[in-house]
């Protein structure tokens, strides 16, 4: 008799193939808690001398939960439940790039869109591929959808949109399976389910809606920080240098808000890092200048309390973009959708 604790449940009258018969019973098991993470389940030989199957139903049972990640071999040792599972639900690997205020509100939106009969997983890369494939390697084929945020570092810290080995991964997923999120790639145009930002299009056409207000001043500076643990997105630099040579607005990039900067008035300022944004309205309040008169501001993505300190802001929705990557799961969409981004005046300019 077999010693560990499944037991395998066989009929000789359906027409259910004996090796899914054989992974049925060990999912049941583990659904029921009859199983948990850690216990040890039989071994190959085990369960074919007791049920008098070869070796070969046997082995494909295992392999075919093993590709799951339902259970893990460990050599010398045997065979063991890998994780809990609930086979009502559906399962998402969510793969985040970084852990920011502004993903976790797309993350948020996303769960709250798809309810309670889905289970979400949420793991971040740090913006190394290496860590991207390594995740995509070990959960390949355990998952019913995969949701991406393509954005990567080099060595130099500068941020680069799409990684070749990456790609080629991504494309080993079947297409209804995977949702590309937050960034643009060509190469899925209409064959997977897309939700992403436009950079170099959305800052320009954001500070085109500004542009009454932008008027008032002499000069546009962009603080987009060059060496930074998470980098941003060369587009958004390109774009506000398209924005002032169109409207031929004297313009700077600097990499940071320095301390004790030479703030002049008729000078505005788009930033995109917290920090940056607050060390300047610090100087513009010890320099005694006007916020929105003489100095003005402009910060990079919204959040509540921007809201409420009354801080211009040009963003995208990430409430929306979560759930419109919900909705096109949910329906099986295969679009690619530029998320909406705008221009939201609060009278800091």
């Amino acid at each position: 008799m077999l010693a560990t604790k499944t037991l395998i449940r066989l009929d000789e009258n359906s027409r259910i193939p004996k090796y899914l018969q054989i992974a049925h019973s060990i999912i049941e098991d583990i659904e029921s808690q009859h199983l948990t993470v850690g216990d040890k389940i039989p071994s190959i030989n085990e369960i074919s001398e007791e049920y008098y199957l070869s070796r070969d139903t046997v082995e494909k049972a295992y392999n075919q939960l093993k590709e799951k990640k339902i259970i893990v071999s460990v050599k010398g040792k045997g065979y063991y439940v890998a994780r809990n599972i609930s086979h009502n639900k559906e399962t998402v690997l969510f793969l985040m790039n970084k852990l920011s205020n502004y993903k976790l509100r797309i993350y948020n939106s996303f769960i709250d869109s798809m309810g309670t009969s889905v289970q979400v997983d949420l793991q971040i890369y740090h913006c190394d591929p290496k860590n991207l494939l390594h995740i995509l390697e070990e959960n390949m084929g355990a998952y019913d959808h995969f949701v991406v945020m393509p954005h990567f570092k080099n060595d130099d810290k500068s941020h680069y949109n799409i990684d070749c080995s990456v790609m080629e991964t991504l494309k080993r997923i079947p297409s209804e399976k995977l949702l590309i999120m937050d960034n643009y790639l060509a190469d899925f145009e209409g064959q997977v389910a897309s939700i992403y930002q436009d950079f170099k299009h959305d800052i320009y056409k954001a500070l085109c809606e500004g542009i009454f207000q932008l008027q008032n001043y002499e000069k546009l500076l962009l603080v987009y920080p060059q060496q930074t643990l998470y980098p941003y997105p060369k587009e958004i630099m390109q774009g506000f240098k398209k924005f002032c040579k169109d409207f031929e607005f004297d313009h700077e990039i600097l990499e940071t808000v320095y301390t004790d900067m030479e703030l002049r008035s008729g000078d505005v300022f788009i930033v995109i890092e917290e920090n940056d944004l607050v060390n300047l309205v610090k100087q513009v309040r010890e320099q005694n200048l006007a916020l929105g008169e003489d100095i003005g501001i402009i910060s990079y993505n919204d959040t509540p309390l921007k809201e409420l300190l009354g801080i211009t802001v040009i963003s995208t929705d990430f409430k929306l973009m979560g759930e419109t990557a919900a909705y096109m799961i949910r329906k099986q969409k295969k679009e690619s959708v530029k998320n909406v981004f705008n221009f939201i005046n609060r009278g800091s300019v």
